[in-house]
């Protein structure tokens, strides 16, 4: 499938959340950046490419009616949600959806700071637009071969890398469109979500297999989000990290692992290059002692951090 054009420079700085494997926690990636940056006070518009699943419309709609219900004030981005509205699209339902999603990003650009979309889990001309308009490419997987293998193949011999993975020759073909129209590079970083304390044989020849795969493809590899309860746990009330840790907004008592959840946020902003613009929705001292002594904090034993 060819990746259509996109348009040329924009003033807001586009952030793509993809990976053509499902359940890699890119709405939950998608929705902490967002909020992250609208806490620290810029402006943010958000778009939900999966119309089907709606994984980021929900969570925002889920932190809409929390913030109702708890009488709280919560941050909540403008948002979008469209995709492919037919199964088999023809080259003009093509041509007309990859001009709305354009036009779209276009006009947010012209009143935000920040455009964070969140992709499905499979291959659609739509995502591949999106993906010719990243200035950042976030790329959760699970630590697992079965998620590495939308990236690289392997030897099953070896387990070393064979090849180039379907998702990530799609990668390659939306940063050659985008240096052909823009001459900009896309920044793109892997994150290796639900890492585990434990060291394991699994975990060393999967991080092996992407630091070879990162020089060949030129992306950055950081360590993600960990295994924790606590991130599921956000999705109902559309809650994240980044919210203030104290029973009334999270509507329960804090634990250890909200502030550790909150501590992983931040440092996955500032790996990912959103240091500088998320300052200020940093949890101070003050407040991270508050939190927690707020219900004293003990550990919890479903979720260890």
């Amino acid at each position: 499938m060819a990746i259509p054009a996109a348009t040329g420079a924009r003033s807001a700085r586009v952030i793509v959340v993809g990976n053509e494997k499902g359940g890699s926690g890119k709405s939950t990636v998608a929705m902490h950046i967002a909020i992250a940056l609208l806490k620290a006070g810029q402006r943010v518009a958000t778009i939900d490419l999966d119309s089907r699943q709606k994984s980021f419309t929900n969570y925002i709609e889920n932190r809409r009616a929390w913030a109702a219900q708890a009488a709280r004030e919560l941050e909540i981005p403008e948002h979008l949600c469209f995709g492919d509205m037919v199964n088999f699209p023809t080259a003009e339902d093509r041509a007309t959806g990859s001009k709305a999603l354009t036009d779209a990003v276009d006009a947010l650009a012209q009143t935000h700071d920040f455009i964070v979309i969140d992709t499905p889990g499979h291959d659609s001309y739509l995502t591949r637009l999106a993906h010719t308009m990243a200035d950042t490419l976030v790329t959760p997987m699970n630590d697992s071969f079965v998620d590495f293998d939308v990236l690289a193949a392997v030897d099953p011999a070896t387990l070393g890398v064979s090849g180039t993975g379907h998702y990530a020759q799609m990668v390659e073909e939306a940063r050659s469109q985008r240096q052909l129209l823009e001459q900009a590079a896309i920044n793109w970083i892997v994150l290796r979500n639900r890492l585990t304390a434990v060291r394991s044989r699994n975990k060393r020849q999967v991080g092996e297999g992407l630091q070879e795969l990162s020089q060949r493809l030129d992306f950055r590899c950081i360590d993600g989000l960990a295994e924790r309860v606590v991130f599921r746990e956000f999705y109902p009330r559309g809650l994240t990290a980044m919210d203030d840790l104290n029973e009334r907004t999270l509507g329960t008592r804090p634990t250890l692992s909200h502030a550790s959840a909150r501590f992983e946020i931040e440092k996955l902003l500032s790996a990912i290059g959103l240091g500088e613009a998320t300052a200020g929705g940093e949890m101070t001292a003050e407040n991270r002692d508050a939190a927690i002594a707020s219900g004293e904090m003990a550990a919890d034993n479903r979720d260890a951090a």
